[in-house]
């Protein structure tokens, strides 16, 4: 799978998922304090679900950027490896949950060939990943303990999530990045620079 990628890829790749790994660390607290502020109102549950799609961006970015077979996984699994590193709570089952996020999101590349980026593909992606680790906390976080009611709405609400903050978040972040030229080298510069041309022309 690697066999295709460019040495800088891999490096932009692994920039990715080590600045993304801070940034879903410092979520970690957030949807904690976000968590404790809904207590009191009965919605505990959503404190995370409601931020649950910032722990997929990174799959999204790295796979809208580079647009290489396996970036989504990677990306996720580098992210979810330096946070076990950096003193995550979570603890080093953390890098099986990026693999599976991760695995989520790459699955809608796939389905693809890897041909389409297009917002709505990104946004599949982002719920994909959602549904994937909502499945993978069924059995192993205690999503399985929730009453009917709350497992179909904490679902729904990190679908959404997903969508949103890893899905169209994701793309609207590369391409502020690609517009300031840094990423000229890499697939996304390179379409928006021939569609500046073909504009001019």
């Amino acid at each position: 799978m690697m066999k295709q990628w460019k040495l800088k890829e891999i490096v932009l790749m692994s920039i990715f998922g080590v600045v993304f790994a801070v940034i879903y660390l410092l979520f970690y607290f957030f949807g904690q304090g976000l968590r404790n502020f809904l207590t009191p109102f009965g919605l505990a549950p959503f404190g995370y679900e409601i931020i649950f799609g910032i722990w997929f961006i990174v799959s999204i970015i790295a796979a809208y950027v580079i647009r290489k077979p396996g970036a989504a996984f990677w990306s996720e699994l580098i992210a979810g490896t330096v946070q076990v590193l950096i003193g995550s709570p979570a603890g080093p089952r953390l890098i099986l949950t990026a693999a599976i996020q991760g695995i989520g999101a790459e699955i809608v590349f796939l389905a693809t060939r890897y041909r389409n980026f297009s917002l709505h593909i990104l946004v599949l992606a982002g719920m994909s990943a959602a549904v994937f680790s909502y499945a993978w906390g069924w059995f192993f976080s205690g999503l399985a303990a929730l009453t009917p009611g709350l497992v179909v709405t904490t679902l729904a609400v990190r679908i959404l999530s997903g969508a949103l903050l890893a899905g169209v978040l994701g793309k609207y972040i590369s391409d502020q990045l690609a517009q300031t030229g840094v990423l000229r080298g890499y697939a996304l510069g390179k379409e928006r620079q021939e569609k500046r041309e073909k504009s001019a022309s």
